[in-house]
C-alpha cells in the first residue's frame, strides 16, 4: 500500500468510533492490522481538513458517525484489541516495538508548543532534523512558531537534507529527550485554572457567586465570561424542571433547537419535545430532519447561544439552574 493510501486509511479509522473501526479492521489480516495501526500510532492527531479529506467517500454520513480523530499508541492498542480479540497481544507488542524504534517517537506525547520551547534556540540544522521526523501537521505547527528568518533557514535545510548518519540522529534524539525529561516523565496535574473556578462557583451559593463575578468583571470581564460559560453546559438543561424548560423554550427560537439538538442525547431531546405542544414538537422533529448533516462547530455555536439565554434567565430570577448531581432538598 502506498504511503499516502496508508495514511488515508489510518485517518479514516481514527475518525470512526472505536466499535466501528474495530469491525472494519476485523476484516483485515493480522499483518494488515499491524501495518495500519503502526501508522495510527505514529500520527498522534490530525487536522480537521485532513480528516474531512479522508472521509470524503462517506460524505452522506452524519458527523455523529465519526470519532474524535485522535491517534497514538493507546488508540492503536484499543483498535487492535477490538479487531483481533484474544489474538491481539502479539500484534500490539510488534506495533509498540516498531513505534519505539522510530527516531523521536517520544515526541508523539509532546505538545507542539512545548517542543518549540525546547528547540527554538537550536541551530537550524538541528531543528530541521527534528522537524523532518514529525508528521506534516506537527511539523507545520513547529515551523509556524519560529521567527520568519529561522523558518526559511529550517525549510531550506529540510529541502536539502539527504541521508543522515544514524549516530547523529541518535545523539540529537537522546539530547532532546534528556532536556525534555521533565515534560515526558510526568503527567502534569491540572490544578487551578478557569475550569476550577467554574466548578467551585457551581457549588457556591448564588449571592456569593454573583458578588465574586461582579467584582472580578471590573478587572477582567473577558475572564468572567469564560468562567460563566464553563459553569453551565448545554446538556445540563436536561436537569431542569419542566417549568424551567418551558421558560427557556419561550425565549429560544424553534430553529435554534433544531440545530442545537443534533448532537444532544436522547434523554434531553425527549425532555425538550415533551414540554412542547404536540404540533410544536412535530414541527421541530420535521425541522431537525430537514436540516440533514451539519458541522459540529455550527451546532456547538447554537448550543452556546441557548446557554447564554439560560444564564440571562437565571440572572433575572426567571429560572433556577442547578448543575449538581443531586437536587436541592425542599423544605
Amino acid at each position: 500500500m502506498a504511503t499516502a493510501d496508508l495514511r488515508k486509511a489510518a485517518v479514516l479509522l481514527m475518525s470512526l468510533p472505536e466499535e466501528d473501526a474495530g469491525q472494519v479492521m476485523s476484516k483485515l489480516s493480522p499483518k494488515q492490522v499491524e501495518i495500519v495501526t503502526v501508522e495510527i500510532a505514529k500520527i498522534g492527531s490530525i487536522s480537521g481538513d485532513e480528516q474531512r479529506s479522508a472521509i470524503m467517500d462517506f460524505a452522506e454520513t452524519t458527523p455523529e458517525a465519526f470519532g474524535d480523530g485522535k491517534g497514538g499508541l493507546d488508540r492503536a492498542k484499543v483498535l487492535v484489541e477490538k479487531a483481533l480479540g484474544k489474538n491481539a497481544p502479539p500484534t500490539i507488542e510488534s506495533v509498540r516495538q516498531q513505534i519505539e524504534a522510530v527516531p523521536f517517537s517520544f515526541l508523539q506525547r509532546t505538545d507542539s508548543q512545548h517542543l518549540l520551547t525546547f528547540i527554538i534556540d537550536e541551530h537550524p540544522q538541528t531543528i530541521a532534523l527534528i522537524v523532518s521526523h514529525l508528521p506534516p501537521s506537527r511539523a507545520a505547527e513547529v515551523i509556524g512558531g519560529l521567527p520568519s528568518d529561522r523558518q526559511l533557514a529550517v525549510v531550506r535545510r529540510i529541502a536539502h537534507m539527504g541521508q543522515t548518519n544514524p549516530e547523529i540522529i541518535h545523539e540529537v534524539e537522546k539530547g532532546l529527550e534528556h532536556r525534555m525529561a521533565s515534560v515526558m516523565s510526568q503527567q502534569f496535574e491540572t490544578a487551578g485554572g478557569v475550569g476550577s473556578v467554574a466548578e467551585i462557583l457551581n457549588v457556591t451559593d448564588r449571592a456569593t457567586e454573583r458578588g465574586l463575578l461582579e467584582n472580578l468583571a471590573q478587572e477582567d470581564p473577558d475572564l468572567v465570561e469564560e468562567i460563566r460559560r464553563l459553569m453551565f453546559v448545554f446538556d445540563d438543561i436536561g436537569k431542569f424542571a419542566s417549568k424551567d424548560i418551558q421558560t427557556v423554550l419561550k425565549n429560544v427560537e424553534s430553529s435554534q433547537w433544531a440545530m442545537a439538538l443534533k448532537t444532544a442525547n436522547q434523554e434531553l431531546k425527549d425532555k425538550i419535545l415533551s414540554n412542547m405542544s404536540s404540533r410544536a414538537a412535530e414541527m421541530l422533529r420535521e425541522e431537525m430532519d430537514y436540516l440533514g448533516p451539519v458541522k459540529r462547530s455550527a451546532v456547538e455555536q447554537v448550543q452556546q447561544q441557548i446557554v447564554d439565554v439560560v444564564r440571562r434567565l437565571q440572572d433575572g430570577g426567571e429560572i433556577t439552574v442547578s448543575t449538581g448531581d443531586e437536587a436541592e432538598e425542599l423544605v
